[in-house]
């Protein structure tokens, strides 16, 4: 542990900050702080004038020559939005960050005591530790569900099972550990810390317990692969600290032909029916009619397997409220229009990802075909699915580019949920597989 007096300005807001997940940038981690905790960051700000300095010393990492901030965000916010409120998302809060600035007695710090710590599993373990409370928004702000579920995704704490564990146990019964070196177990754990990427490497934590989702030799091939590529420190923690270094990662080894593909999938045995002497016929009545089952939301509570990077987070926060917020039966009309968006938005992402050719006046329509033929092509997607998307070019048809541009743009053409839902479980594969390219 060590502590240095550090120029604020070389203290860069964290942008994959557990309590949002990762940002683009450093903008807009300071951006969501004020949209998301205003009242929050108000009081910290008054705080720290009517103190005069801050009382806690960020937690920072060095990278490249200035340090990234893991501990003490919102601090580092204030007193950077202190010294220049133009940095505020927006003219009532430069105003009022102005008018403290103003009022400052003595010189403004240009530099603050800071905790120094280049080991980030040490710096995990004192987050950890450390997330308690949140004292009306002067003292550091508990963790919720969503962020806690951000922090165990990013780095595997917290999980019920060691992967690490469960991955060197498998390699060493295997004889496939590496040799006369030791394990990263927590480098290993922040890997294959969630299930999109676990998944693309063919197993599976499901209720506590490790399952082969393909081939056990194909996975463990490329599990021997990843753990020599960690022992060696060929892979260190850096390289797959975010989102994007974790599938650029996986992306190398998919091209290497190590990941197991579609042909190693496991079929799941159906279980054998035990016979019964018959029983005695009851007696006619009359059943009862079905109750129709309708999800509240349009995309249903179930994990999709998207690892969100940075640049999908306005991706992520349209996925969210069609999940999690946004009623069928309440809001259709909201609903519709962010559905149109998140497609657009999905397929843009996909065409960025992947390079792929589209003209500049290509509609929706083609653009979603051009991307599901790339799919297809790649085996992410069977031919019969590529066939109703084909369809989806035609006017005359429900599911339709068509039926989501008349929810838009025509006065007399309203959405239902049940239109909606039909809409989204035609969709769906194809918005999944365009985020996670």
């Amino acid at each position: 542990m060590a502590y240095r007096l550090l120029p604020v300005a070389d203290l860069v807001i964290n942008r994959a900050n557990d309590r949002h997940g990762e940002l683009e940038n450093e903008t807009a981690a300071i951006a969501w702080l004020f949209n998301n905790r205003e009242a929050h960051m108000k009081a910290l700000a008054r705080d720290i004038f009517e103190a005069g300095e801050i009382y806690e010393p960020p937690l920072v990492s060095p990278s490249g020559e200035r340090f990234v901030v893991f501990d003490g965000n919102r601090r580092v916010t204030c007193l950077k939005v202190l010294e220049d409120p133009r940095r505020a998302p927006n003219a009532e809060l430069q105003e009022s960050f102005a008018a403290l600035k103003a009022k400052w007695n003595g010189s403004f710090p240009d530099k603050i005591m800071c905790q120094v710590e280049s080991d980030r599993d040490r710096i995990d373990d004192i987050l950890f530790r450390r997330h308690t409370g949140s004292q009306a928004g002067v003292g550091q702000s508990t963790w919720d569900d969503r962020m806690k579920a951000n922090f165990v995704n990013r780095t595997g704490k917290g999980n019920a099972v060691s992967v690490a564990d469960e991955v060197e146990r498998r390699l060493s019964a295997a004889g496939m550990t590496p040799s006369r070196r030791k394990l990263p177990r927590s480098t290993m754990n922040r890997l294959l810390s969630s299930e999109a990427f676990r998944n693309r490497v063919g197993f599976s934590i499901n209720r506590g317990r490790f399952e082969y989702t393909h081939q056990e030799a194909v996975v463990l091939k490329a599990l021997q692969r990843i753990a020599d590529d960690l022992a060696k420190r060929e892979t260190v923690l850096g390289d797959i600290w975010d989102v994007d270094g974790k599938r650029a990662y996986l992306d190398k080894l998919e091209a290497e032909g190590l990941l197991p593909t579609a042909r190693d999938t496991l079929v799941k045995p159906k279980p054998k029916a035990v016979p019964h002497p018959a029983p005695s016929p009851p007696a006619p009545r009359p059943s009862p009619a079905p109750t129709p089952i309708r999800r509240a939301n349009l995309i249903s509570r179930t994990d999709y397997g998207i690892a969100w990077p940075g640049r999908l987070q306005r991706h992520r926060a349209i996925w969210e409220e069609l999940q999690f917020h946004l009623v069928l039966t309440e809001h259709p009309n909201a609903i519709s229009a962010l559905l149109r968006v998140l497609l657009e938005l999905a397929i843009e992402n996909y065409i960025d990802q992947t390079t792929l050719a589209v003209g500049a006046n290509d509609k929706l329509a083609l653009r979603a075909l051009k991307a599901a033929d790339d799919l297809h092509a790649k085996g992410k997607i069977d031919a019969k699915y590529l066939k109703e998307i084909k369809k989806f070019q035609h006017d005359d048809r429900l599911i339709s580019a068509d039926t989501l541009h008349r929810y838009i743009h025509s006065k007399d053409f309203a959405p239902s949920p049940e239109h909606l839902t039909a809409l989204w479980d035609v969709l769906a594969n194809l918005v999944v597989n365009c985020l996670k390219a």
